[in-house]
């Protein structure tokens, strides 16, 4: 499956709908190693996103994460409104 420049915009207008708003990530790391985090959408660029993972606790840092449009449409990442 080819993953169209059509089907990226989409996922980049989505994404830029949902800016500011908190978002809970599936991340799958291969074999079977899926993590999962919550965060709020920081950015939106013509390439990537941006997400601030913000621990409640402070054992860690603030993170911010990239991801690629296609990592959504390859379903490496996997995202749902909180």
């Amino acid at each position: 499956m080819a993953i169209k420049q059509a089907d990226i915009n989409k996922v980049r207008a989505s994404v830029l709908g949902q800016l500011g708003n908190r978002v809970m990530i599936q991340l799958d790391r291969g074999r079977n190693r899926i993590d999962i985090q919550e965060g709020v959408i920081q950015g939106a660029y013509p390439s990537v996103f941006t997400i601030l993972i913000d621990d409640e606790s402070d054992k860690n840092p603030p993170q911010l994460l990239s991801f690629s449009y296609a990592d959504v449409l390859t379903r490496d990442v996997r995202m749902k409104l909180c």
